[in-house]
């Protein structure tokens, strides 16, 4: 499935500059959203979330979803919830004992609840796509699916079935909206957490971009200091502490540990992003962790938000080009503000577990132009 998710993706532009276009589009909706707020604080983690849905709803099932579309956003919040609940205490003790915490009650047991409006969404676009689907020209990633579907529909041990469809479709979905959002919703907590970071990355953007043109991709090569913060925004919000569970597909020996097929194994990235021997304060922001004594991008072994080697995220390209695009843009258009004293502001997580939570805060975006 993942070679298969991997090759389609690329297929329509994941990783490649043929998705520019429409990330700068949804940039210019955050823009104008944004601008329609006439200064008043507001809280943009749910517009984000929506941002960053349409994106990869656009390689998956070729939808584009409107800031209007209630039902739409209520999707994304209840998604975000169930992240919450997820990530609390609640959700991890379910996680370590099921079989006690599916009989108890608390907040635990509206968490799968949560996601069942997103699931149903899956399904019914699938079957739309399959009602319409021409195998000789394929839409989006659901079509060639369903196409891949009917090639092997005489194989009884093929994993191409309409279950493993909608499960992988769901999954991307939960991947390639809630991640990318939290980091955008963190990566605005900071800049208004530290305006002196804010100042310099505005004036690099009028230098090297100035105030009119669109961001590109190709843009980012020339500014290291955006470079380096987005990366040093990535680093300290370590979305994924845990990372995502593994499974050992053979017997192996790892530094004396024996680990036996099928074992679960959880790779925690938050012990690599957070490793003080390769950055010298690793509680604190510090985009010097990602800059050279000349004011260069410099790389850092340490980082590893995507994890790494042939499991790593199939999305790591997408998100290089959602993350500079959508801030860049941003910062061009506004200056952003805190409604607290920024001394004042806790951009800590309020949970900390499958995924670290940004906190809630209003945020007042002034026109620049």
């Amino acid at each position: 499935m993942r070679q298969f998710s991997l090759l389609t993706l690329k297929d329509f532009g994941m990783g490649k500059k043929s998705l520019e276009e429409p990330i700068q589009v949804e940039a210019q909706h955050l823009v104008d959203y944004f601008r329609s707020s006439n200064k008043q604080p507001i809280n943009p983690s749910t517009n984000l979330s929506c941002a960053a849905s349409n994106i990869i709803a656009s390689v998956l099932v070729g939808i584009r979803y409107e800031y209007t579309d209630q039902k739409w956003m209520k999707i994304l919040q209840d998604m975000r919830h169930s992240f919450e609940i997820i990530s609390s205490v609640w959700g991890q003790m379910y996680d370590m004992f099921p079989a006690i915490m599916y009989y108890l009650p608390g907040p635990h047991r509206k968490m799968f609840d949560l996601l069942k409006e997103l699931k149903e969404v899956v399904k019914e676009s699938v079957k739309i796509h399959e009602e319409t689907v021409d195998p000789a020209c394929p839409r989006d990633y659901i079509d060639c699916f369903l196409i891949r579907m009917r090639q092997e529909n005489v194989d009884s041990k093929s994993c191409f079935y309409k279950a493993n469809l909608i499960a992988t479709v769901f999954d991307m979905f939960l991947g390639g909206a809630e991640t990318t959002s939290v980091t955008l919703h963190f990566g605005i907590l900071h800049f208004i957490k530290y305006p002196e970071i804010q100042d310099k990355l505005h004036e690099e953007i009028d230098q090297m971009i100035g105030k009119t043109r669109e961001p590109k991709v190709e843009d980012r090569s020339r500014m290291p200091y955006m470079n380096a913060v987005i990366h040093e925004i990535q680093r300290i919000s370590d979305v994924l502490p845990m990372g995502c569970i593994r499974s050992a597909t053979t017997d192996v020996t790892l530094r004396g540990y024996k680990i036996p097929k099928d074992m679960d194994v959880l790779p925690l990235l938050t012990t690599v992003l957070r490793d003080p021997s390769q950055f010298e304060t690793p509680g604190k922001f510090n985009i010097h962790h990602f800059l050279d004594e000349n004011g260069k991008f410099k790389k850092n072994n340490g980082f590893m938000p995507f994890a790494a080697g042939k499991r790593a995220c199939v999305g790591e390209g997408l998100v290089h080009m959602q993350l500079f695009i959508f801030f860049t843009t941003i910062l061009q258009k506004f200056t952003l503000k805190s409604v607290v004293d920024p001394k004042d502001l806790d951009v800590s997580p309020t949970e900390s577990g499958i995924e670290n939570i940004p906190p809630s805060h209003k945020v007042i975006f002034i026109p620049r132009d």
